[in-house]
């Protein structure tokens, strides 16, 4: 699911830490950040765990490096699939003793999508989510709320509908362009 330039990237920098490892010397958290951008998102292998927000934290404690995670919600199936990544990366990066640990809280929000994710999103076909709107909807019905433009992420039209709440996964709504007719995901805000 990695393109050919990442896998080169990604090698030269486990061949870097690796060497590093050889000598006695650990990886730096800078180079732990480094190799796992380059673990793709399973569910959108255009942007990396680190672009989408999931990597919160890489930090040495004594001998062991901790990595921590929050997933775009509890129950993402692709959680297992980005673990198995960072443990690999991890392990290739010459650590031996790592934690991957999951936080829970708080929770993971669109807002932690870098930007560069927002572009490749767009650029990828899926609708990148626009900044949540933190408000006080206490006793207003979801359907009632009134609903922001999402922009085509094809031909940059606002005259989309939504067609479906769900689209190719829970995270993401199906949407079609009036102008262009084509559907597309919408990456939800929350």
């Amino acid at each position: 699911m990695t393109t050919a330039e990442q896998d080169a990237v990604a090698a030269a920098a486990r061949g870097a830490d690796l060497a590093a490892a050889r000598e006695g010397t650990r990886p730096s958290p800078a180079a732990i950040w480094q190799a796992l951008s380059h673990v793709p998102d399973p569910e959108i292998p255009v942007v990396s765990i680190v672009e989408l927000g999931i990597v919160r934290e890489v930090t040495w404690v004594g001998e062991r490096l901790v990595v921590r995670v929050t997933p775009t919600y509890s129950g993402c199936p692709a959680t297992a699939l980005i673990l198995q990544g960072i443990e690999e990366v991890v392990r290739g990066a010459g650590v031996a003793a790592c934690d991957v640990e999951t936080a829970l809280a708080p929770a993971w929000s669109t807002d932690w999508i870098a930007p560069e994710a927002k572009a490749k999103l767009a650029a990828f076909g899926i609708a990148p989510p626009g900044p949540v709107a933190r408000v006080d909807v206490a006793g207003i019905s979801p359907l009632r709320r009134a609903r922001e433009a999402v922009a085509c992420p094809r031909c940059g039209s606002v005259h989309t509908e939504l067609v479906a709440q769900f689209g190719s996964t829970a995270c993401k709504a199906l949407y079609r362009c009036s102008a262009c007719r084509e559907p597309f995901d919408y990456f939800k805000p929350f």
